[in-house]
């Protein structure tokens, strides 16, 4: 068992039932995650006092390596000194977001981030081969593409994001600390 969740038990909980999940989830899409790369994992949380509480274990456990305020609030990338362990991926970084005026169903776990390596306009194409056809039409399934703004000369972070409703998968051409170290180095 991870030592992060010696300290916060429900996490190791929820853990479990987000892998469940997205099994459940990636078999409906007949997305095979084994060969991508996951990137980071995230939080979601409905109060303050729950994001400082985590942020408070995920510094004892790991390093923050970026605290950015994004959309009114902000949201820390820890990078863990050992990593979590899901679906036989090693994934050292958590996403942790504070409150926002969204509210989300559940306190936990809430999506992972895949890299798809190449050209940010072709991200949508890159993710959607990798998903069968019948897992594009199934209902109750949303697709989003997001396009923030950037610095010039930071890394472009255009993300797509699939999701149910209650787990969501998201695909970007960077890795996270790729990109937040290309934001630093031009702001």
């Amino acid at each position: 068992m991870h030592t992060l969740f010696t300290a916060l038990p429900e996490l190791a909980d929820d853990l479990s039932r987000f892998e469940q999940a997205l099994t459940t989830f990636t078999e409906q899409l007949g997305l095979n995650l084994a060969p991508l790369s996951i990137d980071h994992i995230s939080l979601r949380c409905h109060q303050e006092r729950t994001a400082e509480c985590w942020a408070a274990q995920l510094a004892q456990h790991g390093t923050c390596f970026s605290d950015a305020i994004i959309g009114g609030r902000p949201i820390h990338l820890y990078r863990l000194y050992q990593p979590l362990k899901l679906l036989g991926h090693s994934i050292e970084i958590v996403e942790l977001p504070w409150p926002g005026e969204k509210r989300y169903r559940h306190e936990g776990w809430e999506h992972i981030e895949v890299v798809l390596p190449g050209s940010p306009a072709l991200l949508g194409q890159r993710a959607m081969s990798l998903i069968d056809d019948k897992g594009l039409v199934m209902p109750g399934i949303s697709i989003k593409t997001r396009r923030p703004k950037t610095h010039p000369g930071a890394l472009d972070n255009t993300t797509l994001a699939m999701t149910n409703g209650d787990i969501t998968i998201k695909f970007h051409t960077w890795p996270i600390d790729l990109v937040v170290a290309s934001e630093q180095r031009v702001s």
